[in-house]
Parts: C-alpha cells; sequence; structure tokens
C-alpha cells in the first residue's frame, strides 16, 4: 500500500464530515428535526414554494429520499405540500405556521454554526476551499 491511512483526503473529509454532522444534530435534537430535514428547511425559509425537483437538484439529493424527507417534515407540522395546478405530478412544499416558529430556533443555530466552523480561516481561505472540494466534486462525476 503506498499511502498510509491518515494520507487519502477522502478518508480526511469523511471524518470531517462526521464530526459536523454530529455537532449539528445534536443541536437540532430538541427540535425534532435531522441534519438532512434541516437542509430543507433552510432552503424554503430563504424562498419558499420550491418544488420537491428544484430542492432535490440544489442537495444533489435523490427525488425519492427528497419526497420521504417531506413526508415527514409534514407530519411533523412544518411544511404543507401542495400539488401543482397544471401539474399534477408536481410537490411544492411551504412551510408552516409550526415552521416559520420552527426557523426563529434554527437559524441562529445555524449562523452560530458556521461562525464556529469558520472561524480563525479567511474568506480567501473558504474560497480556496469550495474551490477545491468542487473540483474533487467534478472528478468523481
Amino acid at each position: 500500500m503506498s499511502l498510509s491511512f491518515k494520507d487519502y483526503i477522502s478518508i480526511f473529509i469523511h471524518q470531517t464530515d462526521l464530526h459536523l454532522t454530529s455537532y449539528v444534530k445534536e443541536e437540532l435534537a430538541p427540535y425534532n428535526i435531522a441534519p438532512e430535514q434541516n437542509l430543507i428547511m433552510m432552503l424554503l425559509w430563504e424562498k419558499d414554494g420550491q418544488s420537491q425537483n428544484e430542492i432535490a437538484k440544489q442537495l444533489d439529493k435523490d427525488k425519492t429520499n427528497i419526497a420521504r424527507m417531506a413526508q415527514s417534515l409534514e407530519q411533523k407540522g412544518f411544511i404543507r405540500r401542495s400539488s401543482c395546478p397544471n401539474d399534477r405530478r408536481t410537490q411544492r412544499l411551504f412551510v408552516t405556521e409550526e415552521g416559520e416558529k420552527l426557523g426563529h430556533s434554527v437559524i441562529p443555530l445555524a449562523e452560530k454554526f458556521n461562525k464556529i466552523v469558520c472561524h480563525g480561516i479567511t474568506d480567501k481561505e473558504l474560497a480556496e476551499l469550495k474551490r477545491i472540494l468542487s473540483k474533487m466534486r467534478q472528478n468523481v462525476q
């Protein structure tokens, strides 16, 4: 084996993601929302009424996975799903009043988390990190 375990960048990125996800999961636990569900909510708080397909594209997730998470969010009362009048197959997601209340608690947590993660990292370094990670993503597509 030419590389040692610690030399594989993909393993390092994966381990970092596990730590980040674990932190977010713990912070979101009192609000009855999983990190992946929170990503959907973040998109809806930014722009309400997006379709499940639009969300799937933005999150680079399978449409079925998004539909399942949307169903769970609807059962929790955070969103409501509505069929488009001109295309019954398209489901649009809308934040409910309960979902808005959730946002008032969760958005500050997300902003705090982003500050913690980016602490001591310059804007230039963040731009470079995004550029490199995008390149890695393209390499495996």
